[in-house]
């Protein structure tokens, strides 16, 4: 049956497979508890729902006996941190350049599923970053991986780069031995990261993160994070990208989860420009969708700001007129990095007095500083 199992997933288009009983992650709960009682998950407030249940997959579902783990590989076909240097680009997280993993890896979860049941019997439930399931330390007591000291899954066979779902089942199956950790002496992870979001190794603070900044958090970033975030629009690959793990990686072999050509660099002030609806035009399937217009256009004033391009003013001074408080607040702090500090000054005084939002007033005031 794991045989079976193996070789019917494979011709879905996983390409890592790995069982575990559920009683496996017994230490996850106490490093969820630590987590939370530091903040480290910042406004995630669903992460500290029900922690109970999310650390015990038996509480989640007290039928289950087995956890099928399944990976699928995403490895780009680029050098993920190249576009960091085109300060007039947009940096788009690798696995946002595709369409969503999500609509591509539910449904073969779904079809492995069924043909499971149709071959053995039990009962069946399926995830993919859905739910209140713990997928990196499942795949771990599965032999998938080990979390890094980045507290990402990092894979022998794929490096950096796998997408995971899960398959609960109420089937007794034989279990894997869970994957050590290889990562030695190395903290490639934690000194690459521009915001310093690892207070030690394996322990994340994600109020600092960038991937939480930019998709995450739904208000102002803090403005003493700004600068560090330079170009990246929507997520962060760098802790990834530095694995020297990464030796072993392959490029992805799943058409829809390839870059899409208007998404490996685009330009800011192309993006500047996204209204509505060509917001979801542009990035129809994508991940990026999820955060809306607004939250997209603070990420892209930031790297605008971040830019130290004089030709981009006239896109943040449009933006400081925008609807939104959220653009208006993030256009002001662009326009204090890439105006000359007297018409900076000059434009402030005209306009904070007008700004009826408190929090785009601030701005004003704190830029002018």
């Amino acid at each position: 049956m794991k045989a079976a199992l193996a070789h019917e997933a494979r011709a879905l288009g996983f390409d890592a497979l790995g069982i575990t009983d559920p009683a496996a992650i017994g230490f996850a709960g106490p490093r969820l508890e630590a987590f939370l009682r530091s903040g480290g998950h910042g406004d995630m407030g669903w992460l500290a729902n029900e922690p109970r249940r999310r650390a015990d997959p038996r509480v989640l579902w007290p039928e289950v006996r087995s956890v099928i783990m399944l990976g699928v590989n995403y490895g780009p076909d680029e050098d993920p941190l190249a576009v960091l240097a085109a300060r007039q680009s947009a940096a788009i997280s690798v696995y946002a350049r595709g369409d969503d993993y999500h609509d591509l890896i539910k449904p073969r979860l779904k079809a492995l599923a069924r043909w499971l049941v149709a071959s053995a019997g039990g009962d069946v439930k399926v995830f993919v970053d859905t739910a209140a399931v713990m997928e990196k330390p499942l795949a771990q007591q599965s032999g998938l991986g080990w979390q890094g000291k980045h507290t990402n899954l990092v894979s022998r066979q794929f490096g950096s780069w796998l997408f995971l779902g899960a398959i609960f089942t109420t089937l007794e199956l034989p279990r894997e031995e869970a994957e050590r950790d290889h990562c030695g002496s190395c903290r490639a992870c934690l000194d690459a990261c521009p915001t310093a979001a690892f207070p030690a190794p394996y322990q994340l603070d994600a109020r600092r993160c960038i991937s939480y900044l930019t998709i995450e958090h739904k208000g102002p970033i803090a403005r003493e994070l700004r600068g560090a975030i330079g170009n990246r629009v929507y997520g962060c690959d760098d802790c990834l990208a530095v694995c020297p793990w990464n030796k072993f990686a392959r490029e992805g072999h799943e058409a829809r989860l390839a870059a899409r050509d208007d998404l490996r660099a685009p330009a800011l002030d192309e993006l500047s420009r996204l209204d509505d609806a060509a917001f979801r035009a542009r990035f129809t399937k994508s991940p990026v969708k999820r955060i809306g217009r607004d939250r997209f256009l603070r990420n892209v004033l930031i790297a605008i700001g971040n830019a130290a391009a004089p030709p981009l003013v006239p896109e943040a001074l449009r933006l400081a007129c925008d609807a939104s408080p959220l653009v208006r607040g993030a256009a002001v702090w662009a326009l204090s990095r890439l105006m000359r500090a007297d018409a900076f000054d000059a434009l402030a005084a005209r306009r904070s007095f007008d700004e009826p939002d408190p929090q785009v007033r601030e701005e004003w005031a704190c830029a002018s500083d």
